[in-house]
């Protein structure tokens, strides 16, 4: 099924979409907000510039996006993937819980706030190129992979994992990340760190057509919480 999206407001195309069938491509998408949030058992391509919230509340969709997309991608995603060939905005997987969400070129600031996992639950982020201040801010859970292709230096922006208590986050290797609260432990990724990185780095390069190997050998740093010096005093009683 294909969907001219020319015009749409965005109650009127995500209607289109919950008619339509499995498979679905939407061309001309400019804008239009929610999609698919909420939705599950689909798989859509989107041709242009998807609005806010895309696949907000997910629950087993696999989208493709061919351009950007704009602010909280995967908004509170309980399952499923989504992929963007280009950069996405801020606050990409905000509280995710679930999922896997791939973007070829950068992401904007707070990404990964608040994510978290549960049982089998452990949702990933993957960012080929850099993201703003605040990346996993407050993380709880899950994994971060930035891949800084194409950037000098550090691709991370100032006050990463600030707050974060759980999860994973790992970074190219280069120039350390600035601004790193003192209740983290930053070293050389290891083996049980790369058992973790390699299926989403060949799942990326596989998504963007891309060769893993160079990447994976530029080696990464792992970002963890310091579980010898935790937020004990995170929140205060009256």
């Amino acid at each position: 099924m294909i969907i001219d999206a020319t015009g749409l407001h965005f109650r009127d195309l995500n209607d289109k979409i919950r008619g339509g069938g499995e498979s679905i491509r939407i061309e001309h998408c400019l804008g239009q907000r929610y999609i698919l949030s909420g939705q599950k058992g689909k798989k859509v391509t989107i041709a242009g510039t998807p609005g806010n919230a895309l696949g907000a509340c997910l629950n087993g969709c696999d989208i493709t996006v061919y351009g950007n997309a704009q602010d909280a991608v995967g908004d509170t995603m309980n399952d499923g993937r989504i992929v963007v060939h280009g950069d996405a905005g801020d606050a990409l997987g905000y509280a995710m819980r679930g999922g896997r969400i791939f973007i070829r070129g950068s992401a904007g600031y707070r990404t990964g706030i608040h994510m978290k996992e549960y049982g089998d639950k452990k949702p990933a982020i993957v960012i080929g190129g850099g993201a703003g201040s605040f990346l996993g801010e407050y993380m709880a859970g899950g994994v971060i992979l930035v891949l800084g292709l194409g950037l000098e230096g550090c691709p991370l922006g100032n006050f990463t994992a600030t707050g974060m208590h759980g999860g994973r986050i790992y970074v190219k290797k280069g120039q350390a990340p600035p601004h790193l609260d003192g209740r983290l432990t930053v070293g050389d990724a290891d083996e049980a760190d790369l058992a973790v990185i390699r299926p989403l780095l060949d799942e990326y390069a596989a998504a963007f057509r891309v060769k893993a190997e160079p990447i994976r050998k530029a080696g990464f740093y792992a970002i963890k919480p310091d579980t010898d010096n935790p937020y004990k005093t995170l929140y205060a009683a009256n």
